[in-house]
C-alpha cells in the first residue's frame, strides 16, 4: 500500500472522529456562558469549529476498494492524538497569549492524562480554560479513540485496530462498537459517582467537578496553583483515593459488575495486584519519610497513602513535592509509576497485566531450563493453558514493550541531561521527572516549568505522545512515513 492510497484508507475514519470530537468539545462553552467570561467564546468556539471543518474534509477522501490495515489503523490513533493535542493548544495561544509550544505541551498534557503544566499562573486562568484542561483529561482517559469508536459506522479491522492501538486489549462484548457504548455508559456514571464522593469533602462543586472528572481520569489536573495542598484538606485526600484507584481499576470489572449484580474485583488478578502494590507503596514511602527525613508519623502517612495510590494510578495529584524527599524513595516511587495501573482502565504506565505476564513469562522460562528438552510445560495465564506457539509470540511482545520502556527513559534521560545541564536537579529528579511524563502520570519534582528550554519541552510533548500509546503505534507511523505501508 502507498502513501496516497494509505491515507485515503485512514482519513474518512480519522474524519469521523473529529468531527465527533467537535460536537463533544462544544461543552466547555456552557461554562464561558455560567461564568459570564464572554471573552473566552471565541477562543474556545474555535476548538469545535476546526475539528467540524478538519474532519468534514478528510470525509471527503474516497476510501480506496482495499481495506485497511493493523498498521494504517495504528498509525491512524497516533496522528489522531497528535491533530488534537495541535487543536487542543489553540484555548492557550488565542484566549491566553501563551507560546505555541507552551500551548501545545498544556494540551498534549491533558490529552493523554499526564497533568504536567506549563501555565504561568493557574489562579488567575479564566474558568473556561481551566475546564476545558479537565475536560480534555476526562475525554482522554477513557481514549478519545474507543470513546467514540462507538459511532463508527463501518465494522471490519479499522475499527478493531483503533481500539487495540490504544493499548485496550481486553473487550468486554463481542462488537467493538457495544463495548464502546458500555464504556461510555460506564465511564459517565463512576465520574458521576465521584462528583457526590468528592462533595463530601466540603469543596464547592466547581472544584468537586474539575477534581473528581481528572481523577477518574487518573489525569491530575487542578485548579489551583498549589495544587492538592491548596485545600489544607486532609478529607479531601482521603476521598480521591478511591476515586484514582477506580479509574486504575479494569472497566470489565464495572461492566460484569452492572451486568451480572456481582462484585468481582477479588476474583481478577489485576485488581488484586493494585490494591496490593497500594498498600506496599504506602508502607515503604511512609516508612522512609518516618526514619529517613523525620517527618512526623502522621504527616508520613497521609503522605505516603496519597502520594503511592497517584504514583500506582498514575494520576498527577501530590500532595507534598518529592524533591524534598531521599532520592531513594523517588527512585522507589519511580518504578510504581512505571508499572502503572490495569490494562483497559484509564491509566497509564507499562500497566499491571503487563507486569504479570512478564513474572509468568520468567516462572516459565525457569521450568523449561530444569526439564528435559522432551518435556512440554505449557504456559498459564489467567487460570488458562495457553499454546506454545503463542505464547512464545506474546511473551515476545510483552518483553519487547517493557524493554523499550527502559531503553526509552533511559535515552530520554541522557538527553535531558544535556538540554538542562546547569539545572539545579538530582539524577534522581530528572529520572522522576522522565518517568513520569512517558507513564502520563504527572507528578513532579519541580523540574518540568516555563523555563525550560525549548528541546527539552518539545521531548517532554513527545514523550507524553509515546507513553500513551505505548511506543508502537507511533513507531509504525514513523517506519511507514519513511517506508512505506505494507
Amino acid at each position: 500500500m502507498d502513501r496516497s492510497e494509505y491515507i485515503s484508507a485512514i482519513a474518512p475514519d480519522i474524519g469521523r472522529i473529529l468531527r465527533f470530537m467537535g460536537v463533544v468539545t462544544c461543552l466547555p462553552l456552557i461554562v464561558a456562558l455560567i461564568y459570564r467570561e464572554w471573552e473566552m467564546l471565541l477562543p474556545m468556539g474555535l476548538v469545535p469549529i476546526i475539528y467540524v471543518v478538519l474532519g468534514s474534509l478528510l470525509m471527503q477522501v474516497p476510501r480506496p476498494a482495499r481495506e485497511a490495515k493493523l498498521s494504517a489503523a495504528l498509525a491512524a490513533v497516533a496522528l489522531i492524538w497528535l491533530i488534537s493535542a495541535a487543536i487542543g493548544s489553540v484555548p492557550f495561544i488565542v484566549g491566553l497569549g501563551m507560546p505555541i509550544t507552551d500551548s501545545i505541551f498544556e494540551a498534549m498534557s491533558g490529552w493523554t492524562d499526564t497533568g504536567m503544566t506549563l501555565l504561568p499562573d493557574i489562579d488567575a486562568t479564566p474558568k473556561t480554560i481551566l475546564f476545558w484542561r479537565t475536560f480534555m483529561q476526562w475525554l482522554g482517559g477513557i481514549g478519545i479513540v474507543a470513546f467514540t469508536i462507538a459511532l463508527a459506522s463501518r465494522s471490519g479491522l479499522v475499527q478493531r485496530g483503533l481500539y487495540r492501538s490504544e493499548a485496550r486489549t481486553e473487550a468486554f462484548m463481542p462488537s467493538v462498537v457495544a463495548t464502546g457504548f458500555a464504556m461510555w455508559r460506564i465511564y459517565i456514571i463512576i465520574t458521576l459517582l465521584s462528583i457526590g464522593l468528592v462533595l463530601l469533602s466540603g469543596v464547592t462543586l466547581w472544584d468537586a467537578t474539575n477534581l473528581a472528572m481528572t481523577a477518574i481520569a487518573t489525569g491530575g489536573f487542578t485548579v489551583h496553583s498549589e495544587g492538592i495542598p491548596f485545600y489544607q484538606n486532609a478529607n479531601l485526600e482521603f476521598l480521591l483515593i478511591p476515586v484514582m484507584i477506580a479509574g486504575a481499576m479494569p472497566f470489565k470489572l464495572y461492566y460484569l459488575m452492572y451486568h451480572n449484580r456481582k462484585f468481582g474485583f477479588f476474583g481478577d488478578r489485576q485488581a488484586i495486584a493494585l490494591l496490593a502494590l497500594t498498600g506496599v507503596g504506602f508502607l515503604v514511602v511512609a516508612l522512609d519519610l518516618v526514619y529517613l527525613t523525620g517527618a512526623e508519623t502522621m504527616d508520613a502517612v497521609r503522605q505516603g497513602l496519597f502520594m503511592a495510590t497517584a504514583a500506582i494510578t498514575s494520576t498527577g495529584f501530590q500532595n507534598t513535592s518529592p524533591y524534598t524527599w531521599p532520592s531513594v524513595t523517588v527512585l522507589f516511587l519511580v518504578i510504581f509509576m512505571l508499572i502503572g495501573g490495569s490494562s483497559g482502565s484509564t491509566a497509564g504506565g507499562m500497566k499491571i497485566s503487563r507486569v504479570i505476564i512478564g513474572l509468568e513469562s520468567l516462572a516459565w522460562w525457569f521450568k523449561r531450563i530444569f526439564v528435559s528438552g522432551k518435556v512440554v510445560v505449557p504456559f498459564r495465564h489467567g487460570g488458562k493453558t495457553v499454546q506454545k506457539n503463542i505464547a512464545e509470540v506474546e511473551v515476545s511482545k510483552n518483553m519487547l514493550i517493557i524493554i523499550l520502556y527502559f531503553l526509552t527513559v533511559f535515552i530520554c534521560t541522557i538527553a535531558v541531561f544535556h538540554l538542562e545541564h546547569g539545572a539545579p536537579f538530582e539524577s534522581s529528579n530528572v529520572i522522576f521527572e522522565i518517568v513520569s511524563a512517558f507513564c502520563n502520570n504527572g507528578i513532579s519534582t519541580g523540574f518540568v516549568t516555563p523555563d525550560m528550554s525549548l528541546g527539552s519541552k518539545w521531548l517532554f510533548i513527545f514523550l507524553m505522545w509515546f507513553g500513551r500509546l505505548e511506543l508502537v503505534p507511533i513507531l509504525v507511523l514513523f517506519v511507514g512515513l519513511v517506508k512505506g505501508f505494507e
